[in-house]
């Protein structure tokens, strides 16, 4: 059984990101069109790991299939920069998906890149919870359908990094981050925001990432992806090259 944390979570290996990245499609794909009262929200995650998956979407037969008029796209996390940054995952999920798909423009929410990090992080705050429609998180109540995460050689995901203020926040659904091994100024989903999911999916590739997926799964505290956990399931998608030894 998939359970609701890292350790517990079910894990899928594929022979390669190709595979992986297939399956993610037609998985996500069911879900969008299982979900068949209310908006289905994703938050989707940045770097280089989950670009493959979004020009996949954008192509047949996908970007025919999805319910794109129900979908509602959420970032994880975004670094403070101006969208068209090339470093704004926000600018890659436009490129990549977004100027692709016919996805009605009200249904996606960006992270402010101006004005300062902290009303930037408020303002998005403000938005998740408008969506949701209460100021808390209710049991048995997720804000997103599907989470979908990667995991840093150190251990961050989203841009929960170690070490950082961030990690200790219990009570705001985004908070600002200074990461002090990484460039820029982020803006990132926390803990409870993530936890309040139907499903958490990491999708991870490469050797250089094996060790660390281990660590995670053993809950690791150095590593503060150890410490995710969702209302409904997490799942490990990984290519064979990051799966660890049985």
């Amino acid at each position: 059984m998939t359970g609701h944390d890292t350790r517990t979570a079910a894990v899928e290996v594929f022979a390669d990101r190709t595979a992986a990245t297939r399956h993610l499609a037609d998985w996500l794909l069911e879900q969008a069109l299982n979900k068949t009262s209310g908006p289905f929200a994703l938050a989707l995650s940045g770097g280089s790991t989950p670009q493959a998956l979004y020009s996949l979407m954008a192509t047949e037969p996908y970007i025919s299939r999805f319910p794109w008029t129900r979908m509602h796209f959420f970032l994880g996390d975004d670094r403070f920069l101006p969208h068209d940054h090339k470093d704004s995952n926000f600018g890659m999920l436009q490129r990549l998906l977004f100027s692709k798909a016919p996805i009605p423009a009200a249904n996606i929410y960006p992270i402010a890149g101006t004005g300062t990090a902290e009303e930037a992080a408020h303002s998005y705050e403000a938005q998740l919870k408008q969506f949701y429609g209460a100021d808390r998180f209710e049991a048995d109540k997720p804000l997103f359908d599907v989470n979908l995460l990667g995991l840093g050689a150190d251990g961050h995901t989203a841009s929960l990094f170690p070490g950082q203020p961030v990690l200790q926040e219990k009570t705001a659904w985004v908070a600002p981050c200074i990461p002090p091994v990484a460039p820029y100024t982020r803006i990132t989903l926390t803990y409870p925001a993530i936890h309040a999911s139907k499903y958490v999916v990491f999708l991870v590739e490469g050797s250089g990432k094996k060790e660390t997926v281990a660590k995670v799964r053993a809950q690791d505290p150095s590593c503060p992806a150890s410490q995710i956990t969702a209302m409904g399931e997490v799942r490990w998608l990984l290519d064979a090259a990051a799966a660890p030894s049985a």
